[in-house]
């Protein structure tokens, strides 16, 4: 969330749009009427009256952009759920283009929503902001990302006293052009009904939401039974594309030299995979494959109807003291139980997890993919049917004083991270490293890469002790030889080498965008090095047949991902946008790609969360699958993508971080989403030739 200071509004009127749509904001007009101002950012006109706004922002402020208040005051939306804006990206960079929608008193955090998009350069997008509300319900909801229409905890927001919209860029670095379309109110709002004192328990023995209905909602025992064998007769009818060899690769493609294991080439100026064959492969595959995940039940025990944790039969998926990072649970260890797992039991039987890995494959082969993504089971991958990928971690001892989401940086220089790096892969590795299902492993994930002076900073904030800050000062000493020189160039007051070491000082913004900056980037660009290069020499050792495909970045600067290109033989990353097609490494660097992790979601199936990357309605998601990876097929670097996840999240939040999110190829009763698995066979069966 941000904080959006000194924004200059516009105030405008709105006006009924076909579709059940409200249109709030006729930008063109205003625009052609002179009546648009904005912060740090240039507005025009584009096209005709009617068309809309080019926005130019600058960087002499946080959040440039334009703001939009209500005609009268404010705008009331009880019966709509969500705001939204065409946006295009104009620009020459991508840009992630924020919208705030405020009740009196925003500040970025409280009595508003936000919502945003990102876009490649030249693409167009809905940014769209759900209006989260609030309703009396008896009782407290609490250690969810998202919650039932109405029962939001997280937020006052007063839908029928909006007064203003923005609609902005955070912190930018850089000039950005985009252009934006009529901003409206859509989706009827419906909300649920549900006296107060009537809401509790609302998750039923399935671990579904209580009080809706939709299409696939499981009822009984009987209508899982059933669905198993509805299935059983269409994965029979379409077991698999003809035109893939036994390993998923393209069968009646160019054949390239047999190796026996999975390896990467490029072919008339595209990079792709080749399998143990010499098939060309395209990694078209899913995360997670039964990864069965489990909620708190801890403090929670009136919102379960018919619990099955109870029960004698279902009492090995209750679990005691599962881990909670973030959240409501954070740094404790609750009571959790596993829905999921309680259903496949239900559904297949006393044998249910041989049962469910065979019909994973079948899955797999029918829908058209032809990968086990990261996360998943061993006892599913290893059954030599699929292709896979492994997750393997590097050692835990860490930079101190570096900082990140998912932790601190590790501390490459220490010998003891060496050591357990490769002790770690080593072990990782035994039972896979010479299988030639196998296609490499990710190592890491979704590190604290920060920018090109984090890891520096992180070093010097750290105790005297850390190796990595021994070699920063150790580097800086061998280059300036005296401290005053450092302190000259630096702007800093150390009063000798070893009262740099003793300090833990972390750096201000002056010091680390000045002439310090090319130290610590220096510094930065070899601690990257190292790591990538340490790892490398562990994989390559422990399973030399393997390949290596990077630590998934989530975050990363073009320092980082030139370190990775440099050692892996893919550079993998975790890209929850709309499209890759546009994707460019820095500087146009030339080495194949793999996507670790993408999603899309809706909230038309009983779940409460989108993901992050929302879609309206199972056909859209359905819609945005294709071309997400119809973009990453056609692209000359990249080699496969992965969807992260096989299942859908519990409805009440994973116990790890809270997560609830409809991201599954299957829900949590093990139902297809029928729209998302057409939409994955048919460009999966295709995907060859493209």
């Amino acid at each position: 969330m941000v904080k959006l200071l000194a924004m200059v509004v516009v105030v405008l009127g709105w006006g009924l749009m076909a579709r059940g749509e409200v249109v709030m904001v006729k930008v063109g007009e205003e625009v052609a009427a002179g009546r648009v101002k904005a912060t740090a950012a240039r507005v025009e006109r584009v096209g005709g009256v009617g068309d809309g706004v080019r926005v130019r922002t600058e960087v002499s402020q946080g959040w440039p952009g334009v703001g939009f208040v209500a005609l009268g005051g404010k705008w009331d939306l009880a019966e709509w759920e969500f705001v939204e804006v065409g946006v295009k990206n104009v620009g020459e960079g991508a840009v992630t283009v924020y919208c705030r929608v405020d009740n009196p008193g925003a500040d970025g955090v409280k009595n508003c929503c936000n919502g945003s998009v990102q876009l490649s350069a030249g693409k167009e997008g809905v940014l769209r902001v759900r209006l989260a509300r609030t309703s009396e319900i008896g009782g407290k909801l609490f250690g969810m990302r998202g919650y039932p229409a109405g029962f939001d905890p997280k937020w006052t927001l007063d839908v029928s006293n909006i007064t203003q919209v923005l609609v902005f860029v955070s912190q930018p670095k850089a000039e950005h052009v985009f252009e934006i379309r009529d901003v409206r109110a859509g989706g009827k709002y419906e909300a649920a009904k549900v006296g107060v004192g009537e809401f509790f328990p609302f998750i039923d023995e399935f671990g579904q939401y209580v009080h809706r209905d939709w299409v696939g909602k499981v009822h009984s025992a009987e209508e899982l039974a059933a669905k198993r064998v509805e299935e059983e007769k269409e994965l029979s009818q379409r077991a698999g594309p003809e035109g893939w060899d036994k390993w998923g690769g393209w069968k009646d493609g160019p054949g390239l030299e047999a190796k026996g294991c999975f390896r990467v080439e490029k072919v008339n100026g595209k990079w792709w995979l080749v399998d143990p064959d010499g098939k060309l492969f395209f990694s078209h595959g899913v995360d997670c494959v039964r990864m069965l995940d489990i909620t708190p039940i801890e403090g929670r025990e009136g919102w379960f109807k018919d619990f099955p944790g109870e029960r004698a039969e279902f009492k090995e998926f209750a679990v005691e003291g599962a881990f909670a990072l973030h959240g409501h649970y954070a740094g404790t260890r609750p009571r959790s139980f596993g829905f999921a797992g309680a259903n496949l039991k239900r559904k297949y039987g006393g044998n249910w997890r041989e049962a469910t890995a065979e019909v994973a494959h079948r899955r797999l082969r029918s829908w058209g993919l032809n990968t086990i993504g990261n996360w998943s089971e061993a006892s599913v991958y290893m059954k030599g049917k699929t292709a896979y990928v492994c997750t393997l971690g590097s050692g835990r001892k860490m930079i101190e004083g570096s900082q990140g989401y998912w932790g601190k940086f590790p501390d490459v220089f220490d010998v003891e991270w060496v050591a357990e790096t490769q002790r770690r892969i080593a072990a990782g590795a035994g039972r896979t490293g010479n299988d030639p299902w196998c296609i490499g492993y990710f190592v890491d994930n979704e590190m604290s890469w920060g920018d090109e002076v984090s890891l520096g900073v992180g070093a010097l904030a750290s105790p005297a002790g850390q190796a990595a800050k021994k070699v920063l000062v150790g580097d800086l000493k061998a280059k300036y030889g005296e401290i005053g020189k450092l302190n000259e160039v630096w702007g800093t007051k150390y009063g000798s080498w070893e009262g740099m070491l003793e300090s833990r000082e972390r750096l201000g913004n002056l010091t680390t965008g000045g002439k310090a900056r090319g130290d610590l980037v220096d510094f930065y660009r070899k601690t990257a090095e190292e790591y990538f290069r340490v790892v490398k020499g562990a994989v390559k050792v422990a399973a030399p047949g393997r390949l290596y495909l990077g630590c998934r970045f989530a975050w990363a600067n073009a320092v980082a991902v030139g370190a990775a290109g440099k050692y892996c033989d893919v550079v993998s990353y975790n890209l929850y946008q709309r499209s890759v097609a546009e994707f460019e490494l820095p500087g146009g660097l030339d080495v194949p790609l793999m996507i670790g992790e993408f999603h899309f979601g809706a909230l038309d199936r009983g779940m409460f969360h989108t993901g992050l990357v929302e879609t309206g309605s199972q056909a859209e998601r359905a819609k945005a699958y294709k071309d997400y990876v119809m973009g990453c097929l056609r692209h000359r670097q990249f080699v496969g993508c992965h969807w992260f996840q096989w299942q859908d999240e519990p409805v009440t939040g994973r116990v790890y971080d809270e997560e609830n999110y409809q991201i599954g190829l299957v829900d949590g009763v093990d139902t297809p989403y029928v729209e998302t698995i057409e939409a994955v066979r048919e460009v999966g069966w295709g995907m060859y030739g493209k």
